[in-house]
């Protein structure tokens, strides 16, 4: 089965009004792949992003983290990736999505949080470390930084959220 690749937008959103036009144009909200074993980590996140209107995708390994990468860079503007995966407990899984994607941000949870860790990931290219447990109330700002970081979007997602997709 082949995935079809999501296209960037060409414009950037900068009102409401404008978020409700690209909607009925066909355009997408930003996309967050959420990447965590812990089920239900990875679905209090995705609830959380989606209710703030982020499309929001998951996978619970690092295989499947790094296969929603392959054959084209852009299907998520973000990616919320959790260090310690069952086939991955090192930052390989960053590094390989950053070789794939170089502009797509991504945001490290990890319970093994340490200063050389943090600095690792950042020179591998990672937009941010958070250290779990975190407020899920952090995480919607968090990911709006980042996809700006990427000059992608300029506001925030309009308000149809879809949950639990594939990338």
């Amino acid at each position: 089965m082949s995935r079809k690749c999501l296209q960037k937008p060409d414009a950037v959103m900068e009102s409401a009004a404008d978020h409700a036009t690209a909607a009925a144009e066909g355009s997408r909200p930003p996309r967050v792949l959420v990447v965590d074993d812990e089920r239900l980590t990875r679905w209090s996140v995705v609830e959380t992003l989606a209710d703030q209107g982020y499309e929001v995708a998951e996978a619970s390994d690092a295989a499947s983290a790094i296969d929603a990468f392959r054959g084209c860079s852009s299907d998520a503007d973000v990616v919320l990736l959790d260090l310690w995966l069952p086939d991955s407990n090192d930052l390989h899984v960053l590094s390989a999505i950053q070789r794939r994607s170089p502009s797509t941000p991504v945001i490290l949870m990890t319970a093994y949080g340490s200063p050389e860790l943090s600095e690792a990931a950042r020179r591998l290219g990672a937009f941010a470390v958070v250290d779990k447990p975190f407020e899920m109330d952090a995480l919607g700002p968090l990911v709006g930084r980042a996809i700006g970081s990427a000059g992608r979007w300029r506001t925030t997602p309009h308000d149809a959220p879809r949950r639990g997709g594939q990338l």
